[in-house]
């Protein structure tokens, strides 16, 4: 190992020299980042940017580096028995803790087997093939272990050779373990034709239609598009599980980028195989004719074929629905007084922050007093988004005066929630409240992490539950001291936050999204800054503090009221019954999608429609209200876009990892910088990216076809300008 190459940069020309295709992996890792690592071929011109002295290096195996394979011995038993089983190489390696714990081979055609011991499920020996990378030295270990470099001549073995050498291996490890020869599990299991000699047309037609499949791109999807491709599989082909799993290893894996580990691949087959689908058990196996199985062409179809970086699917990004509709921002009545008070008064008008303040305090306003005739209150949740000092406050102050005016403020209620025994504390006192919450944005960050604010950390889980209770009993945590037990009788819960994008959407991950709080949010936003106005500061106008006065002043149920009350039930028109079912088609059909994220959001979708329809109807008409089919549609239309618009936010800012979150940012600042930005001012706005994770992440922008590169010229040289694809 004494005269293997010194650093870097000298390994991975003498690795590149030698038809190897080095990777850079971070230091102190054995796992690749780079977004794409498995179709990574670096040029003798690319490696310094990549091999600059720190960090560690890998080599991908299989196809990309000639069928170079590496045997990885995990165990101490492997290492032993290895020279009685494996064929003999001229290249091993491994560190001082593990010598020789790596045998190097050139094996044409292999393909990636893990063998682990049958009872305590470890690893025992692992053939790596195309879709895997083994790191080598000059590398250093996490554990502080320098690696062997790759060195020597690995000897060139028949595929079926190495595979029974490494299988033998495996086992005889186990007998020398369990004293029996118990069934090795080995992944995948290979599949024997004896298990298939009826159904090898199955076979044939499975893997050919699996190759058809896009490969998961981590952050595009990849794990609706992994869940799919598994459906197929499992339930579209009727193989059972472990025979899935094989054919998705083996065929599908290899193209994902990144690769699944074993254990996520496998969960994703068994979620295929128990969760409940709309189409029959083997609907693929049994179709005739290829618009039968969802539209793939096998004809003609040579399942060897390797995909090219061009036939890479571009990503899937959500249509942005666009600005906020003007025909939404009008709803009659005491919403419609409530915003031309707030427009009237701003120094910077909001007509959409203006909308959603209003939307609250019509909502706390008729809390516990009215509902619709499937059981639905009130209560929502609102969110206003606008850049720093665009006039985010006045929407709040507006409301707040208004309940003032009509002395009503105790149904404010205090904007710092320290806690959620304090949040239930509030609601108690008064169940019919509003809660204002400014930084918006910044607070559910805060709650979200345990370790910054412990003691906020279950808030968020009692607005969620608020939520739902709003037609039911409200119970808190259960106490010894049953004094201390919280039980409130429909509590009606609504909140306006605001808060600057960057904030919000920074807050936004994949668990809040699926965890169903970010669902119960209605997101209203303004992405300008408006011009400034001379507003003059006027008092509530009296026609708004009567109708704010006469809602106080009704109370439902007589006597009843306030602990249990009984609403008044707002009855819907038949047009308006039209509507919803036309929303509700439409929630099915994309809850059909298999998009976690979209099956979240889009499951509120009516619900808070049917919300806001009720809403709709107490502004237009306090005394008499009703759902008609204006309601229903203005509500509809509502949800559907503020849905979609999330779906499109999402895409953009909830990210994969850290790499895919710098990938976002920098598809932001160009799609900011309007669609298109010349290098040099893309290295000014990113300059919280080194130079090399700058690069990087334009390389597999470009590799993915989310960027392209063109040349414009100028009065000097051409300049290199990115634009989005």
């Amino acid at each position: 190992m004494s005269d293997g190459p010194a650093n870097l940069l000298d390994a991975a020309r003498w690795c590149l020299a030698r038809g190897y295709a080095p990777i850079p992996v971070p230091a102190g890792t054995k796992v690749p980042v780079l977004k794409g690592w498995t179709d990574l071929r670096l040029s003798d011109a690319e490696l310094p940017q990549h091999f600059n002295g720190t960090g560690n290096i890998g080599v991908l195996l299989g196809e990309p580096s000639g069928w170079l394979v590496d045997v990885d011995l995990d165990c101490e038993e492997a290492v032993a028995l290895a020279p009685a089983f494996l064929p003999p190489t001229g290249a091993t390696s491994g560190r001082p803790g593990k010598p020789s714990s790596h045998w190097w081979y050139i094996c044409e055609g292999a393909k990636t087997r893990k063998h682990q011991d049958p009872a305590t499920k470890k690893m025992i020996v692992e053939l790596r093939s195309t879709g895997a990378q083994t790191v080598v030295g000059p590398s250093m270990h996490p554990c502080g272990e320098p690696y062997d470099p790759l060195e020597g001549e690995p000897a060139v073995v028949a595929v079926e050779t190495l595979g029974a050498a490494v299988a033998a291996l495996a086992r005889a490890v186990t007998e020398q373990r369990h004293g029996s020869k118990e069934a090795i599990v080995s992944q995948p299991r290979p599949l024997g034709n004896d298990r298939f000699l009826a159904d090898d047309a199955v076979l044939r037609r499975a893997e050919a239609y699996l190759d058809r499949i896009p490969p998961a791109i981590s952050g595009s999807g990849g794990h609706s598009q992994t869940y799919a491709a598994a459906t197929a599989i499992v339930h579209g082909f009727g193989l059972d599980a472990e025979t899935a799993f094989g054919l998705l290893w083996d065929r599908y894996n290899p193209r994902c980028q990144p690769p699944w580990s074993e254990k996520e691949l496998r969960h994703k087959v068994c979620d295929a195989a128990n969760k409940p689908h709309d189409r029959p058990h083997g609907w693929l196996r049994d179709a005739e004719k290829p618009e039968d199985m969802g539209g793939v062409d096998l004809s003609g179809f040579d399942p060897e074929r390797k995909r090219t970086s061009g036939e890479r699917p571009q990503s899937e990004r959500p249509p942005d629905p666009g600005a906020f509709p003007d025909h939404l921002l009008r709803v009659p009545g005491f919403i419609e007084q409530v915003v031309a008070h707030n427009l009237a008064t701003a120094t910077r008008p909001q007509p959409v922050l203006a909308l959603a303040a209003g939307i609250c305090l019509q909502a706390v306003l008729a809390a516990r007093k009215v509902r619709d005739e499937r059981g639905n209150r009130t209560n929502v949740y609102c969110v206003g988004v606008a850049p720093s000092g665009a006039g985010k406050d006045n929407a709040r102050k507006v409301n707040k005066n208004i309940l003032f005016a009509a002395d009503m403020v105790e149904h404010e209620g205090n904007e710092d929630l320290a806690s959620d025994a304090g949040l239930i504390t509030a609601v108690e006192a008064e169940p019919a409240i509003l809660f204002q919450i400014d930084e918006f944005g910044r607070f559910l960050r805060t709650i979200g992490d345990p370790k910054k604010a412990p003691h906020l950390f279950n808030v968020l889980t009692a607005l969620m539950k608020l939520y739902s209770s709003a037609d039911t009993v409200f119970r808190g945590k259960a106490y010894a001291d049953k004094k201390r037990n919280k039980v409130v009788d429909q509590p009606c819960v609504s909140v306006y936050g605001t808060t600057v994008p960057e904030h919000f959407f920074e807050s936004l991950t994949a668990d809040s999204l699926s965890d169903g709080f970010i669902a119960r949010l209605l997101v209203f936003e303004s992405a300008d800054t408006p011009t400034r106005q001379r507003a003059k500061a006027t008092g509530v106008p009296e026609p708004l503090k009567q109708a704010a006065e006469w809602w106080g002043s009704f109370k439902p149920g007589g006597n009843l009221a306030p602990e249990h009350p009984q609403p008044i039930v707002v009855e819907a028109m038949p047009e308006a019954g039209a509507v919803f079912d036309s929303l509700a088609a439409m929630v099915d059909a994309e809850l059909g999608k298999p998009d976690e994220a979209g099956r979240s959001l889009w499951a509120r979708a009516e619900e808070k429609a049917c919300r806001l329809a009720l809403i709709y109807a107490c502004s237009a008409n306090a005394q008499k209200p009703v759902i008609d089919e204006d309601a229903a549609r203005w509500a509809c239309d509502l949800s559907s876009y503020l849905t979609r618009r999330m779906l499109y936010i999402a895409h953009e800012w909830v990210a994969d990892g850290v790499f895919d979150a710098r990938q976002k940012r920098v598809v932001r600042v160009v799609r900011k910088a309007g669609g298109k930005i010349s290098r040099s001012e893309l290295c000014r706005k990113t300059q919280w990216l080194t130079q090399r994770e700058r690069q990087e992440v334009i390389d597999n922008l470009l590799e993915t076809q989310q960027l392209r590169q063109e040349e414009e010229t100028s009065a000097t040289r051409p300049k290199v300008v990115y634009a989005l694809a």
